[in-house]
């Protein structure tokens, strides 16, 4: 059946929609925070209860307000959109969440660290440049960008564009597209199935973002009253991270497909039940917080603010005037704000605003562009480093086409203003003077890493040129990259 050129909203059915999909955001987060990467790897069993109280909302925004990094970092991109009005540049978005003071991590911190060293954006995203490029970040926060693009899927895909590269590329920036454009249908369908399939064709088929969601569609389709099922065919067939230094050999898993694909589940099998979707998504794992968010989110944009279970709303009421951290909005005000860019944002796309009526001009969604990460890199093994007695040179050799060396400059929550100073050589030519400021909100998500060396066996080292006793320097183990993916036990281990 065709899609209708338009819909027509009441205002306040319209408005009833985009408060159901920031509180649903909101009451997902609180609700799966606890569990964050609390289960790698594993499903949260049914003997554990999962905790909801009256007052739980309210005490945890503020108790526990960076535990809206998704919501804070929304909300950002909001307060861009109303002070530089709807063609503001990508380098306002940019530098607003690059200079912020709110606590960043992955693809995020990557691209934070390039903005404020001189790498631009779409280069902060870019995979080469952001060992992260596929982490879940942007589709944490581009909640927004379908909220203010009521059905209108490839508006809210043009908003991803420009905002999504500023931290991700490839599957990690497909990954709010994704659920831009659920948010952005979930204003014209009700049908869940409907939602998830026409927003999965707003991805190129051959990326794998697209052919790891459309595996849980049909997974649904073959075990339609066991999400357990389909979580472990995901498992199975995706769990391994390649990219993220964080997720590789690792239980740990933060790439957006795989959490992509736990929002999926929990909307597929919680079949329009907000209690269900919930509980689902959360006990996926991995992503706790964020992945009940986004589904809840859409979710709440289906039924709207007043048909979200009363239980869910216990003292949201009471928290919608609190001011999320590091911006200067409260729910209240970015429901009212949303509002007004939707409105806007209509009316830009050939729709129409008359008083109280709202007739927006519905799109088809249309794949966007294809691109991908870590193309022909493959991790091959982990290696731990070498420590000069003094401490003040890092060395490792291996055999490959790249490494990854994770580290730390920073301790949590630390605010010194201290950069040290390095060098990196590479078969001993000087290749790069990373600066690695001790500072938390400024540090460097990785020490140094390189995808582009010719294959063969590499000599590393990163020298310390100022280093400091009062604060730390860690450095801990080095992943390596090559051309081929190894066959998982080698030929000479099989005889021993």
């Amino acid at each position: 059946m065709a899609q209708p050129a338009s819909t027509t909203f009441s205002k306040a059915q319209l408005q009833d929609k985009i408060k159901g999909g920031w509180a649903g955001q909101t009451i997902g987060v609180t609700f799966g925070g606890p569990y964050e990467f609390q289960f790698n790897g594993s499903f949260i069993g049914d003997y554990q209860p999962l905790k909801w109280y009256d007052g739980y909302l309210k005490k945890t925004m503020l108790n526990n307000p960076g535990l809206y990094d998704d919501l804070y970092m929304d909300v950002s991109f909001v307060e861009v959109f109303e002070k530089y009005g709807m063609d503001a540049p990508v380098d306002s978005f940019a530098n607003a969440f690059a200079n912020a003071g709110y606590a960043l991590w992955h693809a995020n911190q990557a691209a934070r660290y390039n903005i404020q060293h001189g790498i631009a954006v779409p280069q902060s995203g870019y995979w080469k440049n952001n060992p992260h490029a596929d982490c879940i970040d942007y589709q944490i926060e581009s909640d927004f960008a379908g909220l203010m693009s009521p059905a209108m899927p490839n508006t809210a895909s043009a908003i991803s564009d420009k905002i999504g590269h500023i931290m991700n590329y490839g599957d990690g920036w497909y990954g709010g597209v994704f659920v831009g454009a659920m948010y952005a249908l979930a204003f014209s369908k009700n049908d869940i199935n409907e939602i998830v399939t026409g927003a999965l064709k707003t991805i190129p088929p051959q990326s794998e973002f697209y052919q790891c969601i459309r595996d849980v569609i049909q997974w649904h389709k073959k075990y339609p009253g066991d999400w357990k099922q389909t979580w472990l065919a995901v498992q199975k067939k995706w769990a391994n991270d390649i990219g993220c230094p964080d997720g590789v050999f690792a239980a740990f898993n933060i790439d957006a497909k795989v959490n992509a694909a736990y929002v999926v589940i929990g909307l597929l099998y919680g079949a329009g039940d907000f209690t269900k979707t919930l509980e689902i998504a959360t006990r996926c794992g991995q992503d706790t917080d964020c992945n009940p968010s986004s589904a809840a989110g859409i979710l709440g944009t289906v039924l709207g603010y007043n048909k979200i279970p009363a239980y869910w709303k216990m003292g949201l009421k009471e928290a919608e005037t609190i001011p999320f951290k590091y911006t200067s909005m409260s729910l209240e005000g970015v429901y009212a704000t949303s509002f007004k860019h939707a409105l806007l944002n209509i009316e830009r796309n050939g729709g129409k605003v008359s008083g109280n009526q709202v007739t927006i001009k519905t799109q088809l969604p249309v794949a966007v562009k294809f691109e991908k990460s870590f193309e022909g890199v493959y991790p091959i093994e982990k290696k731990n480093i070498n420590w000069s007695d003094d401490k003040t040179e890092i060395s490792f050799d291996f055999t490959g086409t790249g490494f990854a060396l994770k580290g730390e400059t920073a301790a949590w929550a630390g605010l010194s203003a201290y950069v040290f100073n390095t060098e990196l050589y590479v078969d001993n030519k000087l290749v790069e003077k990373p600066q690695l400021p001790a500072n938390f909100t400024t540090r460097r998500a990785e020490l140094c890493w390189n995808y582009d060396l010719p294959k063969g066996k590499h000599l590393v080292k990163l020298k310390i040129l100022n280093p400091s006793r009062e604060l730390f320097f860690r450095a801990w183990e080095v992943i390596v990259y090559s051309d081929k993916a190894t066959d998982g036990i080698k030929a000479n281990e099989i005889s021993k």
